[in-house]
């Protein structure tokens, strides 16, 4: 579970962002860090349980840095108002498919897979669809999927107007290929953040999309 003083803290935040509000309350900040850090490596060590490569990361390379690259943005504040982590073998600037978990008051989320890879990596994961579509096919149309995440994603800024040039208009995978980033995500609601049961929550959900993402893995391998 997640301490209320950090969905406090970031609502202040969301409501000061700017340094000097930051600055002066940066005990505040310091204090949900460690928070969300614990919480962090709770879910490595779960997953690490199955996955052997998870089990040597650290918190520090799972969580992204609450600062905001400012530099092409005409959004200036300088501050995310989330706290975020993708929990993925080789740590969050890896090419694999992995966890996310997006804590924000309001608009937490659970989830994960591959967002936006390059394109010799979306590459292999179309091939692989195409190939084994049966196989994809039954994961995606899972039940247990299907109650958590209804689908994977389909943002229409991560999604092709049309199937790649590679394939047929009519490939029996053509919605699947269009995408440009292939994640489930569910929604966690403030109540749940908080509460006990968060981490089997979010264990439940990451063993629900594992063979999304290990089917992924596969391909890029």
């Amino acid at each position: 579970m997640l301490s209320e003083n950090t969905l406090s803290f970031l609502k202040k935040l969301q409501k000061n962002n700017n340094k000097e509000w930051f600055d002066k309350n940066r005990a505040l900040y310091d204090e949900a860090k460690q928070d969300f850090e614990n919480l962090v490596e709770q879910l490595i060590t779960m997953i690490g349980k199955d996955e052997e490569e998870i089990s040597l990361l650290k918190p520090k390379d799972c969580t992204f840095r609450i600062n905001r690259d400012i530099r092409f943005s005409k959004d200036k504040t300088p501050y995310k108002t989330n706290m975020g982590a993708y929990i993925v073998r080789g740590g969050k600037k890896s090419v694999y498919a992995g966890y996310y978990f997006h804590c924000e008051p309001g608009k937490s989320f659970v989830g994960g897979g591959l967002w936006m890879p390059q394109p010799a990596e979306l590459k292999k994961v179309r091939q692989e669809i195409d190939y084994c579509w049966d196989e994809f096919k039954s994961i995606v149309q899972n039940k247990k999927f299907k109650s958590v995440y209804g689908d994977l994603s389909r943002d229409a800024e991560y999604t092709l107007a049309k199937v790649p040039r590679d394939y047929d208009k009519d490939n029996p995978a053509a919605e699947f290929l269009k995408l440009k980033s292939l994640v489930g995500l569910h929604n966690v609601a403030d109540n749940d953040v908080t509460s006990k049961a968060l981490v089997k929550k979010l264990g439940d959900a990451f063993t629900t999309l594992k063979p999304v993402i290990d089917f992924i893995n596969r391909s890029l391998e």
